[in-house]
């Protein structure tokens, strides 16, 4: 099963600011694990805060947005730096068997953690059998 599909490059045509905003981004790594009630996606945000991150279902989505934070000390600046672009963003399409309601989510470490559950219609269940 598919759970949830990445849709970072649709086949929609973009519009200007969407190319624009899509190419000043960077692509987090994540990895999605799918087990017998839902799957849990792990996505690597170093660097982002609490405060800079948002994450959000609309419609059959799940979009991850978040900013990236480098604190330096009052009138030092970086001499080089390896990321040029603030921003993360990845968008992943999520089938009709995930609960979108029931979304959780958790930032530790500069790992986002977020557990999807999946729908009752679609949780393996036990069915009893009557002797007769």
């Amino acid at each position: 099963m598919n759970a949830v599909t990445q849709t970072d490059t649709n086949a929609v045509t973009p519009t200007r600011a969407d190319a624009d905003r899509r190419a000043s981004t960077l692509l987090p790594p994540v990895d999605v694990i799918e087990d017998p009630t839902g799957i849990t996606l792990y996505a690597d945000l170093p660097g982002v805060p609490r405060d800079k991150l948002d994450l959000r279902v609309q419609a059959d989505q799940l979009v991850i947005e978040a900013e990236l934070v480098i604190a330096l000390p009052q009138g030092m600046a970086p001499s080089h730096a390896e990321v040029q672009v603030s921003r993360y963003r990845r968008t992943f399409t999520l089938s009709n068997e995930l609960d979108a309601d029931k979304v959780s989510a958790e930032l530790s470490h500069g790992v986002l953690q977020v557990r999807i559950p999946k729908a009752a219609h679609a949780q393996p269940r036990r069915i009893a059998v009557n002797v007769g």
